[in-house]
């Protein structure tokens, strides 16, 4: 492995516990992860001068978020690409701390999505439309469609399998077993038979938009946490190990007459990200990867490099991305959306579990873990998306 710079760390962090939370607010859970996740990494409101915030729930973006924390940051990033807007941040954040300017950065993330009955993913086209959506909206495609169009798609190119997607979240339903908050977000949200799964567990669930099944698609929850990033200097006070964050890429991907629609943005920002942290894709021990929809999670294996176009019905076989197969990477070790917690823009949570495994603090722990990727999805896999990849590396 070669010698990354090291000028950026993860020093505290915090995951709202409950997955279905009623007596708060979005907000509420924004402001009180940041507190957590202050208290976790021993630094205080004061020293906050770096704020990264998406703008979602009733937060107000950095404009309207910094005077309810009350603080003054010296930096304020409103990046918002839906669900990995959090990695972007977490680049954004090592950048500007690489460069100077600023120290402590927080990320936050909150949302009531079960609470308010959000039709996240099956709910029709909104309201209104623009020049991208007007020949869609009309249709009614739903969100799940676009990413069914994009499972057949692989299927017709390269043999793919349900059976074989199944392995996905078989793996993380085992992860979600071992997490008792991920347990507990399943009885609140009235998940039947609460159990490991099989693949034929997946395979004969309901179908929901063809050919991905109920137990390919994300659960609908509150939740939300916070990050705190730091200098170098700052890390030397921190209470808990650092996580240093060392590699990063972005980039954007949509339709076009002559684009593959089974390659995601993350063919182009994970070899930036690989290549400035030195490492490769066979040295990861983490991968934490956007689970919307097992074909997310299959197309993002391939275009970050763990395995070729079309390879990864072959390469996920026989349970190769449980937390206790040493031929790893183990994925979604927190029990991923498909089990743990979806509030709608999951990106904050792939960060959080690299965090906890690079700290020893999992509870699906991979022993020894080293190296953790993150890879976000924000938008619509097939149609205009953002790939957000962050690589980390334990102390």
């Amino acid at each position: 492995m070669a010698t990354q710079e090291r000028a950026a760390a993860i020093v505290g962090i915090h995951e709202w516990p409950k997955r279905l939370d009623p007596g708060v607010s979005a907000l509420q859970i924004k402001a009180q992860s940041i507190g957590h996740a202050l208290e976790d990494a021993g630094l205080s409101w004061k020293d906050v001068d770096g704020l990264y915030d998406a703008g979602e729930g009733e937060g107000g973006g950095g404009l309207g978020l910094a005077p309810y924390l009350g603080i003054k940051p010296k930096v304020i990033d409103t990046t918002s690409v839906g669900g990995t807007s959090y990695e972007f941040h977490a680049a954004h954040a090592m950048r500007d701390i690489a460069a100077g300017r600023c120290n402590v950065a927080v990320l936050s993330y909150g949302s009531k999505a079960a609470s308010q009955r959000i039709p996240i993913g099956t709910g029709g086209p909104r309201a209104g439309g623009s020049w991208q959506s007007n020949m869609e909206n009309p249709y009614g495609t739903t969100l799940i469609a676009n990413y069914a169009m994009v499972a057949h798609r692989h299927m017709h190119e390269y043999g793919t399998t349900t059976e074989q997607l199944a392995e996905i979240s078989v793996a993380t339903r085992a992860h979600a077993m071992r997490n008792p908050q991920a347990v507990q977000a399943m009885q609140d949200l009235n998940f039947a038979d609460i159990r490991e799964i099989t693949i034929d567990d997946v395979v004969q669930s309901r179908m929901l938009a063809d050919p991905l099944h109920l137990l390919e698609c994300c659960m609908v929850s509150d939740g939300g946490g916070a990050i705190v990033i730091a200098s170098k200097d700052v890390v030397k006070g921190t209470k808990k190990p650092p996580v240093w964050l060392i590699g990063s890429g972005e980039a954007t991907a949509y339709k076009t007459n002559s684009n593959d629609i089974t390659t995601s943005a993350g063919a182009q920002s994970a070899p930036v990200a690989f290549g400035q942290a030195g490492v490769k894709p066979s040295e990861i021990d983490i991968a934490m990867i956007y689970d919307s929809f097992t074909i997310t999670v299959a197309v993002m294996l391939e275009d970050l490099g763990f395995c070729k176009k079309g390879e990864v019905g072959e390469y996920i076989k026989g349970g190769r991305l449980r937390w206790d197969n040493p031929d790893g990477p183990a994925l979604n070790t927190d029990g991923g959306g498909l089990s743990s917690n979806h509030p709608g823009m999951r990106g904050i949570f792939l960060l959080l579990e690299s965090a906890r495994q690079l700290r020893g603090e999992s509870t699906s722990q991979v022993e020894g873990a080293k190296l953790a990727v993150a890879h976000g999805n924000g938008g619509l896999l097939g149609a205009t998306h953002c790939g957000g990849t962050v690589i980390m590396a334990a102390d």
